[in-house]
């Protein structure tokens, strides 16, 4: 599905990206982690096609991401981000999420099939005709979401759109997306701070001072947390507990850990 291949960026003299290079297959879930100014956000920018890469190749099923692609790129994908409010344009919930097939061309009977769709898959039908801007925050993120959704893109990439929320709407928005894709088979890209979100990931992607520091399933990363303890990470609770009580850094999930104590 993506190839980013030997990439680095620079702003100015400020070299940002140094020779990234993954794969990531359809329908994974991949997390990327980093402290601010690791990277990730402008690896976002790259595979989104808002930047380019001075150096090295992205593609996206085969298309690569460069200005003369920028189009069919975009269609290749949607961003949710941190703040929904900066994605709304539509007066109610079903013209903003309308918006978006109409830019794309789709047919009259087809959009209004489709808003349907996506306010049922995102549990939010019986706001359709609200306005946008007096949703609470969660209720906004899954707007953003169907608005996403709609377009029926290839991947979705959340830039940290879970940042503003509250712990128990965090994991709302991700069991939606999940549950999501699950019924649509797309790949998500998660760009978080919060590690605990990437536990049930397919792979965490973890970079540092413009390099990919280190890939694998959440079990092969975390079993190696003192190294993101070094680049300044906060490991995922159930383990920060265990290191507390056991000075021991390895994998381990909230309920293994309650079984303990």
């Amino acid at each position: 599905m993506i190839e980013v291949k030997n990439v680095h960026f620079s702003y100015g003299e400020t070299e940002v990206l140094k020779d990234v290079s993954f794969t990531i297959e359809q329908g994974e879930w991949i997390s990327v982690v980093g402290h601010n100014g690791s990277g990730k956000s402008t690896l976002l920018k790259l595979i989104a096609g808002i930047e380019i890469p001075s150096k090295g190749t992205i593609t996206i099923n085969h298309i690569p991401v460069d200005e003369s692609h920028i189009y069919d790129i975009h269609k290749q994908l949607g961003i949710v981000f941190q703040n929904p409010d900066n994605q709304f344009v539509g007066t109610t919930v079903e013209m903003d999420i309308a918006f978006g097939m109409e830019n794309y061309g789709v047919e009259h009977d087809e959009m209004h099939k489709r808003v349907d769709e996506v306010l049922e898959a995102v549990n939010m039908t019986a706001f359709k005709t609200h306005e946008p801007h007096f949703l609470s925050g969660g209720q906004k993120q899954r707007i953003a979401i169907a608005g996403i959704l709609a377009l029926r893109p290839n991947i979705i990439i959340l830039d940290e759109a879970t940042s503003m929320l509250d712990p128990a709407g965090r994991v709302d928005i991700l069991n939606v997306v999940k549950s999501l894709q699950e019924k649509y088979g797309f790949t998500v890209i998660h760009i978080t701070h919060y590690l605990d979100e990437t536990l049930t990931s397919d792979r965490i992607f973890v970079m540092n001072q413009g390099e990919l520091m280190m890939t694998g399933t959440p079990e092969a990363v975390f079993n190696q947390g003192e190294k993101l303890i070094k680049i300044g990470l906060s490991l995922p609770f159930a383990m920060e507990v265990y290191y507390t009580l056991y000075g021991d850094v390895r994998f381990i999930s909230e309920s293994e850990l309650y079984q303990l104590l």
